[in-house]
């Protein structure tokens, strides 16, 4: 560090000195009762004091220069993968290049600032030399370069890995963000040795019960050209699927589908398994377990009618086009042997009916607090349907009918239909209606409104409600089969009735979670690397969320060993991470207390395996060379590891940077100055008393 003035400043402090100068000589010059040496000491007193007040008044800036020293980084990455530990080369001595990575780290520190990474599926400070990480991820280890050493002098950078990359980015897409030569350490085996593997396995998280779905696997094989393997499927560990390989070429690789059958609810567990040839490398790599959640997608759709109909066929075909929902067709005597409780959806056509047959079936149905479809025309008994809900009244009905035209309604969005559905609906002939007067809920919200001729009213034709939960649609009038009929006139391939008749089933079906208590993890499936975390929320008695009650949760896995946990308290609900598990599948039960109640959530995760480090064996030293080119290092074998010293040190690029620093402060800043002055004039003062001058 040091400082200077500027050149104009030199001449204002000899102007200073000379005004000092002159102020002291007009002080003392005539004075006679004062010794010369004190005359002259107190003269060069004022002298000081004056000019350096002048000099604070013309306030010049003192320039100071710091010089900082940035020494070399040098950056350390080492692979502490799975595929780094298991796959050795020949002659390859594990523990002397754990000793000379070692050793390389201390000699560069003499004269170098050195820093030593480990990565896998993440990146961790030092060496680690334990090998367990199951997937290799470098470009995380280029970006924690990037984030933290941005801005700072990295002389170089060295990477021992073999050249397997498996999760991230291409690393090569990161060297280019780094201003420093690589210098990549080459471990592995770049030789193709003997060996057959399950690649990839695709297939579906979910699938839906009594449901064919396929798996396709991938299967690829080295060096084993003429060799004959077996893939065995087995589902829960009962062999569902067997078939033979040939494999053709030294590199063999195929995709091969698999049929499968979704025949049981819940997790499924499914193994893929090659069978072994003679000499593999490693047989890890043979065999894949995924689990896949089969459920029971399928609701069931009641239509309840008390005569036969022609629109019951359109409502029971359209029902049936998707293949999650069941539609049961029951008339007349039908109804007092069937059980309403067992369906998701109740559609009454024309129930109520004039005949009163279908008295005991509704008084099932009153109580269940299942969605309904309600669907009046000419047979309704209208006075029994104004009895039987509370969110509809038509009045003054005399049995007469009245045509009505769909309009549908611009503000409606629970589900999507499209300007040219609408438009198509606008041209269908009218369905008929009860004539009277209708009074709806407030709270209905219409899908289309009536048209009479060319008259568009605000009353409704289709329609829902809900009421405490409970869902329910109208539609005023017969006569989809006309609907049916005018669409098969159309050159459309889909059908816009069918969409409509299936998107309100899908409405009032969808079921509304109102646990109190829900715990549910972030996903359903996890790789044994990640942490598995849960969320939980509790409810008061007025639905709001509270968390001052405890939440615990038990995790048990396939062999029935429990996991206990307590949930950490957020803002307004409940977390926990669990941390990662095994592989396998795992179920767990919650439990809390609010009011003195007791609440319970279950729920069911599962954990995939991960053989990503054993589906590539052969070492890619191409990548680490290409790596070394483009950033101007050099590739180098583990057993001349410590080559890289010389290297580096004979590298021009590596070497201590300077940095400047300079800063201009105002001498009216520097404290010690007025100390100084009033020191002085406290002396001359103290002096010139003593003497009689003042």
């Amino acid at each position: 560090m040091n400082g200077d003035f500027a050149g104009t400043s030199i001449l204002y402090f000899f102007g200073c000195l000379a005004l000092g100068a002159l102020y002291a000589w007009l002080l003392y010059r005539g004075n006679k009762n004062l010794d010369k040496k004190l005359q002259y000491g107190l003269a060069a007193i004022r002298v000081i004091v004056v000019a350096a007040v002048a000099w604070l008044l013309f306030a010049p800036l003192i320039k100071t220069i710091n010089y900082t020293l940035d020494k070399p980084i040098i950056i350390i990455g080492q692979d502490n993968s799975l595929s780094v530990g298991q796959i050795e080369p020949a002659g390859f001595d594990k523990k002397r290049y754990q000793e000379n990575l070692k050793t390389l780290r201390d000699k560069l520190s003499d004269k170098y600032e050195v820093r030593t990474y480990n990565f896998g599926d993440s990146v961790g400070e030092g060496f680690d030399f334990n090998n367990q990480g199951k997937l290799t991820d470098a470009s995380a280890f280029f970006q924690k370069v990037k984030d933290e050493y941005t801005n700072r002098n990295v002389g170089a950078i060295v990477l021992a890995t073999d050249g397997i990359f498996n999760h991230g980015g291409n690393p090569l897409y990161n060297i280019n963000q780094i201003n420093a030569p690589i210098y990549t350490v080459a471990l592995g085996d770049s030789v193709p040795k003997r060996d057959v593997l399950i690649a990839n396995v695709n297939y579906n998280n979910i699938v839906y019960l009594d449901d064919d779905f396929t798996v396709e696997v991938q299967v690829q094989a080295f060096q084993s050209d003429n060799e004959t393997t077996s893939l065995t499927v087995n589902q829960n560990k009962t062999k569902i699927h067997q078939q033979n390989i040939a494999i053709n070429g030294s590199s063999y690789v195929k995709s091969i589908p698999v049929k499968l059958h979704a025949g049981k609810t819940g997790i499924q567990k499914y193994t893929v398994q090659l069978s072994t040839v003679s000499n593999e490398i490693t047989t890890k790599n043979n065999s894949q377990t995924f689990y896949i959640e089969v459920i029971d997608g399928r609701q069931k759709v009641l239509l309840a009618a008390a005569a036969p109909h022609p629109d019951l066929g359109v409502l029971k075909s359209a029902i049936s086009v998707n293949k999650h929902y069941e539609a049961k067709l029951a008339l007349a005597d039908e109804l007092a042997s069937t059980d309403p409780s067992k369906f998701d959806l109740i559609v009454l056509y024309q129930i109520p009916d004039l005949q009163n047959t279908s008295t005991s079936f509704l008084q099932r149905i009153a109580d269940l607090k299942k969605p309904v479809w309600y669907i009046l025309g000419a047979q309704t008994n209208v006075n029994a349907f104004n009895q039987i809900q509370t969110q509809v009244n038509l009045s003054a009905a005399t049995g007469a009918l009245q045509e009505v035209y769909p309009q549908f309604v611009s503000g409606f969005t629970s589900f999507n239909v499209s300007e040219a559905d609408q438009k198509q609906f606008s041209a269908f002939d009218p369905l008929l209606m009860p004539f009277g007067r209708l009074t709806v809920n407030a709270g209905a919200i219409p899908v289309f409104n009536q048209r009479i001729g060319k008259v568009v009213t605000q009353q409704p034709m289709l329609f829902f409600t809900d009421e405490n939960g409970s869902k329910a649609a109208y539609l005023m009038g017969e006569g989809l089969w006309r609907w049916r009929l005018a669409e098969g006139e159309s050159e459309n391939e889909t059908s816009t009735l069918n969409d409509l008749i299936s998107q309100t089933v899908q409405y009032l079906s969808v079921k509304d979670d109102k646990r109190k208590f829900k715990v549910f993890t972030s996903k359903a499936a996890y790789d044994e690397n990640e942490a598995i975390q849960f969320n939980a929320t509790l409810y008061n008695e007025s639905y709001q969320p509270v968390n001052q009650p405890e939440v615990n949760v038990q995790v048990k896995n396939e062999a029935g060993k429990t996991f206990n946990y307590v949930f950490s308290k957020t803002e307004n609900g409940y977390f926990l991470d669990a941390g990662s598990m095994p592989a396998g599948n795992y179920t767990y039960v919650a439990n809390s207390a609010l009011g003195g109640k007791k609440f319970t959530a279950s729920g069911s995760f599962y954990v995939n395996t991960l053989i990503a480090e054993f589906q590539q064996t052969t070492a890619n030293h191409q990548l680490l060379n290409t790596i070394a080119q483009q950033s101007g290092g050099k590739l180098l074998m583990p057993a001349n590891l410590l080559n890289i010293v010389d290297e580096i040190v004979k590298s021009e690029n590596v070497k201590t940077i300077s940095y400047e620093d300079r800063k201009y402060n105002e001498l009216i800043n520097i404290k010690w100055l007025f100390a100084l002055i009033l020191i002085l004039l406290t002396i001359e003062w103290f002096l010139r008393k003593r003497n009689g001058e003042i």
